[in-house]
């Protein structure tokens, strides 16, 4: 995707823009993006053709959430409220598909620009501190449970800060992720800013804390959120943890070297197949790349082989496509940039063949005046035969950070043999798969949604749950307390 801004940080944003933009003219920016948005899913989702309740989700908030937003777009004053008020909107449909994003590079996860120094996790349904900040006198300790801040309960003020701001807090991944930012400032001006007194549940008995705001401390709110979300250190690897193989893809982004890393699974393939067992590693890998999925079912396929997973993929049943202009010009320009590439060429054949034949029936459903078609998917293949090449259990650990294609690799690896999903609750999909791009008029932000219909997807707009015994309780930040568990899942 083209990034007009990529050298523009999102606190340059925030401080070139707004002295070139005025406030004023981030309304304007907003109301122009949120019109444009609204016209492009309006005209162009297959949820307005689909039935069910995905699209009933879809169009009980499209023109609601619309008025919604405009109400709130008289206080963008900044490009970081133009990115929140963007978000809000996007999450509104309940679709991890449908996002609008900055067009610049963002800041870091522990962005804020002011704090208590503290924050918390979600944990067991509370908010619950996880992280202090040392030499800092008159804070909750860790383990306090958040009741109320400034006289309003945690669960109103969750809402007003971060629902559809920060998450989906529909979800558990949304609740999850969003967490370490209740009381922070994030220059949301929607979300408020730093509390000056909060309620906290201590040894089972209330204490009220007087908290004072201190200005965004880079360095101790990338450790506060480092203590309470797992951050991967490396995206990729293969390393030896407890003498079994212990498989790293925490990114399935396009340009993370996935060829030095298939390098080292299929260099230490016969460790990985071995009687010991071993271990996948999904944390924290969100697939939101058109070949994410591609990336997920590669280490599969080098793993057990494609003779021996091939009959195991999931069945892509029917697929319903939109027949508007607009979607068959993305396929007509993604099947124009596959013919250009030699290597796609030479080996993905058949995906050309397939999307030359979408190409041709976006031709005829339009020419004859039809909202919609269908076609076949992937079709269910017959047992090979091929034999398990592997003799161990396979542990895949997950947590609230595996989305998009993570999901999907997670629907091939959960159906082979000796093989156990393992952490925690994981993001969650929907039937509106393979997300086309749409630059918005301000340039700041890119729409995203998915431009066709799984219609028939077994496991739609659900998450992984790790089953009895599977599910990891302790603190996800200690890797050590994390990796002994999981060893004890092989005992």
């Amino acid at each position: 995707m083209t990034r007009l801004l990529t050298a523009v940080s999102a606190a340059a944003l925030l401080l070139g823009l707004s002295g070139t933009a005025s406030a004023q003219n981030f309304r304007q920016l907003a109301e122009q993006d949120l019109t444009a948005a609204h016209a492009a899913l309006r005209d162009n989702h297959p949820a307005a053709v689909v039935p069910g309740p995905a699209s009933e989700a879809f169009r009980a908030w499209l023109d609601a959430g619309l008025a919604d937003a405009r109400e709130k777009a008289a206080r963008v004053n900044s490009g970081d409220s133009h990115a929140y008020l963007m978000r809000y909107y996007a999450r509104g449909f309940r679709d991890a598909n449908i996002t609008i994003r900055p067009t610049y590079q963002p800041q870091p996860a522990w962005f804020g620009i002011g704090w208590a120094g503290f924050t918390t996790a979600w944990k067991d349904g509370q908010y619950v501190v996880s992280y202090v900040e040392p030499g800092v006198r008159g804070l909750p300790p860790l383990g306090a449970v958040l009741k109320e801040c400034d006289t309003i309960p945690v669960a109103d003020m969750v809402t007003r800060r971060l629902a559809g701001w920060e998450g989906d807090l529909t979800t558990e991944a949304g609740r999850v992720l969003s967490a370490p930012y209740l009381t922070w400032n994030r220059n949301n001006p929607f979300g408020g800013g730093t509390p000056a007194s909060c309620k906290f549940t201590v040894n089972r008995r209330d204490r009220d804390f007087r908290l004072t705001n201190q200005v965004g401390d880079a360095a101790g709110m990338e450790a506060a959120y480092r203590a309470t979300i797992y951050v991967p250190t490396t995206d990729l690897a293969v390393e030896q943890v407890n003498g079994r193989p212990w498989i790293h893809m925490h990114s399935l982004a396009d340009d993370a070297g996935w060829d030095a890393f298939f390098g080292q699974v299929e260099g230490q393939i016969a460790a990985i197949r071995g009687p010991q067992g071993a271990v996948i590693d999904l944390r924290g890998a969100n697939g939101a790349s058109v070949n994410a999925t591609a990336r997920g079912y590669g280490l599969a396929n080098r793993i057990w082989t494609p003779e021996f997973t091939v009959s195991r993929q999931p069945d892509a049943g029917t697929l319903t496509y939109r027949a508007t202009p607009a979607n068959r010009q993305w396929f007509a320009d993604t099947l124009g940039r596959m013919q250009a590439d030699p290597r796609f060429v030479q080996e993905s054949g058949p995906v050309i063949e397939q999307t030359a034949a979408i190409v041709a029936a976006f031709d005829t459903a339009i020419a004859a005046g039809q909202t919609s078609f269908t076609m076949p998917g992937r079709p269910a293949v017959a047992d090979t035969g091929a034999a398990n090449p592997v003799a161990g259990p396979i542990v895949v650990l997950v947590d609230a950070g595996c989305a998009g294609g993570c999901l999907d690799t997670l629907d091939l690896l959960s159906r082979l043999p000796n093989v156990r999903i393992a952490g925690s609750t994981t993001a969650t999909d929907s039937i509106y798969i393979e997300p086309t791009v749409l630059r918005l008029p301000s340039n700041y932000a890119d729409l995203s949604y998915g431009h066709k219909a799984w219609t028939t997807r077994a496991r739609a707009n659900q998450p992984y749950v790790p089953g009895q015994g599977l599910a990891y309780t302790g603190n996800p930040t200690d890797e050590a307390a994390v990796r002994a568990w999981v060893g004890g899942l092989f005992q």
